[in-house]
């Protein structure tokens, strides 16, 4: 038997060498190192997509559709917040946007002409009515008051005398002494004389008002604005600006819309007697609560370019937080519900089909649960529909669940709102 020789496997796997006239490999020698390269790439990328997640063999497969990344929970349940709907009480509130109006603003003016003597008030001051502001220089007015009183002597002298001339003339008359036209003529000029002590005690009471104007007083309690006019300087009372300006801020008003399709409902209260709350917000949202008064009174016409009726509400701004001209958020409560079912809107999820939310099951999983809102209130909701007190429903979590997922809960701690 003939000797038979096998190849080393190397020399099998090696390809034949082309070589040219010069000795060097061609270009299929040059090729297949990189196929070899090629190969071991591939294998490497296989085993690194299909090796094993566990120790079972099981692979782990990513998926990019919708849900697939809540399957990365399926291996346990969810961790999420939750909290119980609750039984209490809300308000059915009307809201508009509202200014501080003051109840009383006064332009003091002066009432007589002169010189602006004195100031006795500081600029922003709170001036309490009878507070004397400024003065006028009364002098010519008191050097006219003493001219109409000598006027008034000398008239109620000529009074005087007339009228004992009077009383000798009609006893004459009696014994026909004297003609009746005599008589006649001393009665008109008694008449004169009376009429000239009045004239003269009108003259003197106007120059006493106006000493009196000339001493400017607060007329009502408010606060002192900017100073409009420096003393030494001539004031008439014809002048069309005035010397400040007043405005009460305690109390104060707001003044603010609501639509005119509650006006019915708000009147059918006001008409019942009942006493409306108003609350004042910051303009620049509902956070932060200024203060709380009560309705006072409504326009007496609606704007037809806005649809909405004017109320005012009445606020004692004891803490200064309302001042003229500024702008609030205001909600006017129109009633109150008592005994509703409540949740926290964290927990309350919408879209463009229904609003719903995460009913959490005595077997610790999730369904979705249609629900019907009613009104809102700060942080909480009333539910009309859907969900019974101490119903467990998911806050916060919810971007990982889907139906019958498997949730662990940890409950928010919701001590619920008053009558709760």
């Amino acid at each position: 038997m003939s000797e038979q020789h096998y190849p080393p496997l190397l020399e099998e796997l090696t390809p034949p060498s082309h070589e040219g006239p010069s000795g060097k490999n061609g270009p299929s020698r040059r090729r297949w190192p990189w196929v070899l390269v090629a190969i071991l790439v591939a294998l490497g990328l296989g085993y690194y997509f299909l090796k094993p997640a566990n120790g079972n063999g099981k692979t782990s497969l990513a998926t990019s559709t919708p849900g697939g990344s809540r399957s990365r929970g399926a291996g346990g349940p969810i961790p999420v917040v939750a909290t119980r709907a609750h039984k209490g009480n809300i308000g059915v509130y009307l809201t508009g946007l509202g200014a501080v109006t003051p109840i009383h603003t006064v332009t003091i003016k002066s009432r007589v002409d002169g010189e602006l003597m004195q100031v006795h008030y500081k600029e922003g001051d709170l001036v309490h009515q009878g507070n004397l502001l400024a003065e006028i220089d009364s002098r010519p007015f008191e050097a006219q008051l003493k001219q109409f009183e000598g006027l008034q002597t000398r008239d109620q002298a000529l009074l005087d005398n007339a009228s004992v001339d009077l009383a000798r003339y009609t006893t004459l008359l009696a014994q026909n002494a004297i003609p009746e036209q005599q008589l006649v003529t001393q009665k008109a000029l008694v008449t004169q004389y009376e009429g000239a002590v009045k004239n003269d005690e009108g003259q003197i009471d106007a120059a006493k008002l106006n000493i009196f104007y000339c001493r400017i007083t607060a007329p009502i309690t408010g606060l002192a604005g900017l100073r409009l006019v420096d003393p030494g300087n001539i004031v008439h009372a014809s002048d069309a600006n005035g010397l400040l300006v007043i405005t009460q801020i305690q109390p104060i008003s707001v003044i603010f819309t609501i639509a005119e399709d509650f006006v019915p409902s708000i009147l059918k209260k006001v008409s019942a007697g009942q006493r409306l709350t108003v609350e004042a917000f910051e303009r620049s949202g509902w956070t932060t609560k200024l203060a709380s008064g009560a309705l006072s009174t409504l326009d007496n016409e609606i704007d037809q370019s806005t649809g909405t009726l004017r109320f005012r509400a009445i606020f004692d701004n004891r803490n200064n937080a309302f001042f003229p001209n500024q702008f609030v958020n205001t909600r006017l409560l129109l009633e109150e519900k008592q005994g509703v079912t409540l949740i926290l809107n964290a927990a309350i999820e919408r879209n463009s089909q229904l609003i719903y939310v995460y009913l959490v099951k005595p077997d610790s999983s999730v369904t979705v649960r249609p629900i019907t809102v009613g009104s809102t209130e700060g942080d909480e909701t009333e539910i009309t529909s859907g969900l019974a007190p101490g119903d467990a429903v998911v806050m916060s979590g919810v971007d990982k669940l889907q139906e019958g997922s498997k949730v662990n809960a940890q409950f928010n701690e919701n001590p619920g709102r008053k009558g709760s």
